[in-house]
């Protein structure tokens, strides 16, 4: 079982909407970890209007995360997992 690091991220859009979600990768790397969170902001339509910062982007915790999870992981490297403000 590979252990996945969860970063806490939150953006924040132009109109002041806050979209808080986890990314979960495989290296407890920050940089990547805002790498991936703007390139899922990105493939929401969100890129240009939701700014997300190394401050609102930081290490949470590791676990085994569920297989839909991995699944993503392993084709993108990244998985989000969403909370509030967040599209479903």
């Amino acid at each position: 079982m590979t252990l996945s690091y969860i970063f806490d991220t939150y953006a924040k859009t132009a109109q002041g909407k806050t979209l808080h979600f986890n990314v979960a990768l495989d290296e407890e790397d920050q940089q990547q970890a805002l790498i991936y969170a703007r390139h899922w902001l990105e493939g929401i339509g969100l890129e240009e209007d939701a700014v997300v910062t190394p401050e609102n982007c930081y290490f949470y915790h590791s676990l085994v995360v569920p297989a839909e999870m991995r699944v993503d992981i392993d084709r993108q490297g990244y998985a989000i997992y969403k909370m509030e403000g967040c599209p479903r």
